[in-house]
């Protein structure tokens, strides 16, 4: 089954690090001036646990927004409250928009597999982190991290309303980093990776914990990629 999924890649001129994201998140939710859950995922003081419609990414070291679906609809209501003056966190910038890109992706399964790059991704919670230690085989640290993969594909899946019934398949061909990231003030496993599936994934979309904020970004692989892992 194929889903004809809508995509919205909405990148600004001015420089981003991947420690602003989530004040530049901030800056977005205070510049829309309304309530739409989808910008920041939250119903009153519950969470929407969901997969997250509208992301704010950190493109080639500027500050982006990437909408999926509803989102692409919901981002009308933040241009019809622009401002192009934003606060992110103690510095005040004037966004200077360098594209609008949209897109219709095919996700499907295929025969064939794709090669991706998933940087920044947060696969271990703190219970799965203490299996995964317990885990002494590398093959099988690698296998664990693979079937949390297809979790995290699986629920992009569901948020897209797009049904699997094929067998998904995903293979985690190089761990190019392993890091600590810091959020809430917990110490979190991060992985920077290579994976082969058989799945079409779109471009910047977000996997795992923290997806809405730049966490879990996918690219295609490029063979003879001089590109460096992102750091922080």
């Amino acid at each position: 089954m194929n889903n004809k999924t809508r995509l919205l890649i909405l990148k600004f001129k001015n420089p981003l690090g991947s420690s602003e994201v989530k004040d530049f998140r901030g800056a977005v939710i205070h510049a829309l001036g309304n309530d739409n859950v989808l910008f920041h995922n939250h119903i009153g003081e519950r969470f929407r646990y969901a997969y997250p419609l509208i992301q704010y990414k950190c493109i080639k070291g500027c500050a982006a927004i990437v909408c999926i679906d509803e989102g692409v609809e919901a981002i009308g209501q933040f241009f019809s409250n622009y401002n192009d003056t934003m606060r992110i966190g103690r510095r005040c910038e004037t966004m200077d928009i360098d594209y609008l890109r949209p897109m219709i992706y095919n996700v499907q399964i295929w025969k064939d597999v794709f090669l991706f790059h998933l940087n920044r991704w947060l696969p271990l919670n703190p219970q799965n982190y203490e299996l995964f230690k317990s885990i002494g085989d590398e093959n099988e640290r690698v296998a664990f991290l693979e079937k949390i993969l297809i979790g995290n594909i699986l629920s992009f899946t569901k948020g897209i309303h797009m049904h699997i019934e094929s067998e998904l398949t995903c293979r985690i061909t190089k761990i190019e980093r392993q890091y600590v990231t810091r959020h809430k003030n917990v110490n979190l496993s991060t992985f920077n990776i290579v994976f082969a599936t058989n799945i079409s994934l779109p471009p910047y979309i977000g996997l795992g914990k923290n997806s809405s904020i730049n966490c879990g970004v996918v690219t295609p692989f490029k063979h003879g990629s001089d590109r460096q892992p992102d750091k922080d």
